[in-house]
């Protein structure tokens, strides 16, 4: 895989579209071509440095709720334009509808349908986002779980609807968690802002209360350490450059054979770069004493190196299974195991305070995919994962969450035949691949100090739809 996203100051780069259809579209003759005959035109995606405020004004919030005063409130205390109706309005740059205490399915008309007039006000690249709490399975009333389940579909067909790159996705709240916890409020300015820009049709599920503001929004990881696998080229390396740039001292780990992009991606973000084959078994015992030779303590830990071996599973073997496996999901299990025991005993442990773990999963792993059941089964294998290492850092503080992309222009993808690329890029919402920035903008969220309420989770980051990477 590869990314482009690169530049003295390590921040992030926007990217024009990689595909020549896209390409083609959006220039003056193929898209007078493409509305004549009804073909699906992308929309330019604002990315970070596209767009740098927070949020996109004005911003209405609907609900009459004091959570939704607590909403507008925090959005006023950031600076946004906020309003609670939409009149006069004649563009809507984001809507944010507070639906927390819903009782009965009919209750969300009031909160919602002032939207639906107001739909073809929506700017290019606006946000919808809804915040409620979470159907329970069955611990609340029937009209209770009803009405909050309803609020899942009603995002989840919005994002489909949406046009000229604008998304809709949700905050889940837990029953019990105040709507201005650090969790909600970070959900929510992700949600709002350009680093969302591939995240559509999504809920992002605070469970605790737990987690702090960033001093600084424009450098959340200021101090922090993080350690990336898999980093010399393609998601990692995008992920190692969006970490540092958001103000985090970097780790980077690839094999022998990435060395010369290891060192000099390592040069670029002044990182520490470590030579180690993952799937080593004496890997996790020499991560830990990289770490400890170089006076490292790590606040967060992606776990991005994978592979694929792609095969019919009537033709599957042994070589193609085994190695995907080793890479995508064993590695991480026993790396954790190591740092997590690293404390033991009179050593002091190489994992800091209030660790964040985010490992990257695929959509593959979620619904599956043609010719990838050793990929799609060691995908899966991670989302089941994290929320079994969430409870285990519990105790520390810590946090474990997934990343699962969809299509991403990456060297990989771009091996797909042609023409099954090309449909792969068009089946989403917002009909176009998505950026190795937008993984790892995502990645860099969930490693944020306003990410602790967010526990065992996976979020996808696929343009709302289910392709294999």
């Amino acid at each position: 895989m590869s990314t482009s996203h690169q530049s003295k100051s390590s921040q992030p780069k926007s990217s024009a579209p990689t595909d020549p259809y896209t390409r083609f579209v959006r220039s003056g003759p193929g898209a007078a071509i493409a509305t004549r005959l009804g073909l699906p035109r992308p929309a330019k995606l604002p990315r970070r440095d596209d767009r740098r405020e927070a949020v996109l004004g004005p911003v209405v919030v609907l609900g009459a709720s004091a959570g939704a005063d607590q909403i507008a409130a925090h959005l006023l205390d950031q600076g946004a334009d906020v309003r609670r109706r939409f009149d006069g309005l004649r563009t809507v740059g984001s809507v944010v509808a507070v639906m927390d205490e819903l009782a009965n399915p009919a209750d969300s008309a009031e909160i919602l349908l002032p939207l639906a007039g107001a739909m073809r006000s929506l700017a290019r690249g606006g946000r919808i986002v809804t915040i409620s709490r979470p159907a329970t399975g069955g611990d609340q009333s029937a009209a209770i779980e009803a009405a909050r389940g309803g609020v899942e579909g009603f995002v989840r067909s919005l994002g489909h609807e949406v046009r000229g790159g604008a998304t809709a996705n949700g905050i889940l709240v837990a029953d019990g968690v105040a709507l201005d916890a650090p969790s909600v409020l970070g959900a929510l300015r992700f949600l709002l802002s350009a680093r969302s820009a591939f995240v559509d049709g999504q809920f992002v599920t605070v469970s605790t209360a737990e987690g702090s503001l960033p001093a600084d929004p424009a450098r959340p990881l200021a101090g922090r350490t993080a350690l990336v696998t898999g980093a010399a080229r393609g998601i990692g390396a995008a992920i190692a450059r969006t970490l540092a740039a958001d103000g985090a001292r970097v780790v980077l780990l690839d094999v022998t054979a990435a060395g010369t992009d290891l060192a000099r991606l390592a040069n670029e973000l002044r990182g520490i770069p470590i030579q180690l084959d993952v799937t080593a078994a004496d890997a996790p015992a020499r991560l830990v004493e990289q770490c400890r030779a170089h006076d490292v303590v790590l606040d967060i830990v992606v776990h991005n190196a994978g592979i694929t071996r792609d095969k019919m599973f009537a033709n599957m073997t042994a070589d193609r299974w085994d190695p995907v496996i080793a890479v995508n999901i064993s590695s991480q299990i026993a790396i954790n195991e190591a740092l997590l025991a690293s404390g033991e005993g009179t050593a002091p442990s190489v994992l800091g305070a209030e660790p964040r773990f985010v490992s990257l999963a695929s959509t593959s792993g979620i619904a599956g995919n043609r010719g990838q059941t050793n990929y799609a089964s060691s995908k899966a294998g991670v989302v089941a994962l994290m929320p079994a290492l969430a409870r285990s850092l519990e105790a520390v503080g810590g946090t474990a969450n997934a990343v699962a992309p969809g299509f991403i222009e990456t060297e990989m993808t771009a091996r797909i035949p042609p023409l099954q690329r090309e449909i792969a890029r068009r089946a989403n919402s917002l009909q176009q691949g998505g950026l190795p920035q937008d993984v790892a903008e995502t990645v860099a969220f969930l490693a944020g100090p306003d990410a602790g309420g967010i526990r065992g989770e996976t979020l996808r980051v696929c343009g709302q739809n289910l392709v294999g990477k």
